[in-house]
């Protein structure tokens, strides 16, 4: 819980705190009593995953819409890994690693993890010695290569370093994919080259978020690789990630893709983080990685960072030797203006107060 005043009325803790977008609400209300076969096989979960076959470029592609990140997560590296002795690799600051309680492990693959830097992103260089090192029978097989598009750090890989971790997946007998919670904000970035057509070409398979982008609920996973893809209905029912009502998250992939509104909510919502992120450096405070999309990254003596966490719910990422924080701000398609205007002036009247004359620029 949090102590502070403000948390309920200008939350950057996450970007999924708040229902959905008033429109899907509406294609909701307008399917209020309309009869849908269920398990995902009525015509609005058609419709979505055509749309996103044609926006990937992959007439043949399997899509499967699910209710969360984990269980996509979950479903799409068990897809991938048919053994149980096949192992994924992934960054150390990787989802599946560090938020998603051990659900690989629990699904019996190892998850593999790599160190990396503030960027959070993954390149043949760091992965070559550690693929390199499982060489017998006697250790597990590295068959899968896992990134997030965006970053767990808000970083997003270009299509230079997504092509290359493909070729050298490819090469060695590995497939890839993109962890897409966020990745609605990856492609609406002004730092991005990547295109869902890019992903269709160069990975096995990758999915959608849209519970970080507006919806209610639901990912919608893709898998361009035929042999992965085979049999993934059972596995989903399996893992009892099949919803009955699967026609509810079709239908809000359906409004959000075709009119748009998919990359305007996250568009918006990378603006708004911009905004913060003038407010910040004018304010003179460093950023703790690189900004590219809609999470920011701010370090700020260890008083600011209980102060913005209590007052806007905001996730501390790190803590420094040098004693500052580093504390995650993330902006929504419902952040509003007032909020935005709210914690931008905070960090200027912190400044302005002489709070933190002493750490500037450390």
């Amino acid at each position: 819980m949090y102590s502070g005043t403000n948390v309920d009325k200008y939350s950057f803790r996450n970007d999924y705190s708040e229902s959905a977008h008033p429109k899907i609400i509406e294609k909701l209300l307008s399917l209020a009593y309309e009869t849908n076969t269920p398990y995902g096989e009525d015509k609005h979960s058609e419709a979505a995953a055509n749309i996103i076959r044609d926006l990937c470029g992959k007439p043949d592609a399997t899509i499967a819409f699910i209710g969360g990140g984990t269980a996509t997560n979950v479903l799409a590296i068990s897809a991938f890994l048919r053994n149980t002795y096949d192992a994924v690799i992934c960054a150390d600051t990787g989802h599946i690693n560090v938020h998603e309680t051990g659900s690989i492990e629990y699904a019996g693959r190892k998850a593999i993890t790599i160190p990396v830097d503030v960027d959070g992103k993954l390149t043949p260089e760091l992965i070559d010695p550690v693929f390199k090192g499982f060489e017998s029978e006697h250790m597990v097989v590295p068959k899968l290569v896992y990134i997030s598009q965006s970053t767990e750090l808000g970083t997003i890989y270009s299509k230079a370093e997504i092509s290359a971790l493909s070729e050298y997946c490819h090469a060695n007998g590995m497939k890839l994919f993109v962890d897409g919670a966020r990745l609605a904000s990856a492609l609406m970035s002004r730092y991005n080259d990547v295109t869902l057509k890019d992903l269709g070409a160069l990975c096995d398979g990758f999915y959608l978020g849209g519970t970080k982008n507006g919806l209610l609920f639901g990912e919608a996973l893709v898998l361009t690789d035929a042999e992965s893809a085979d049999h993934l209905r059972w596995l989903i029912k399996q893992r009892g990630f099949m919803l009955a009502k699967g026609f509810v998250v079709g239908a809000m992939f359906e409004e959000a893709l075709s009119s748009g509104l998919y990359f305007e909510m996250a568009k918006y919502a990378n603006e708004s983080a911009e905004r913060i992120v003038e407010a910040i450096k004018q304010a003179g405070f460093d950023l703790y990685a690189p900004f590219q999309t809609n999470q920011i990254f701010v370090l700020v003596p260890e008083e600011l960072g209980r102060e913005l966490s209590d007052t806007y719910g905001c996730f501390i990422q790190a803590r420094l030797p040098d004693g500052r924080w580093a504390v995650r701000i993330v902006t929504s398609c419902a952040s509003t203006e007032a909020a935005i205007t709210d914690i931008s002036e905070w960090f200027i009247k912190k400044v302005c107060a002489g709070i933190v004359k002493n750490y500037i620029g450390k």
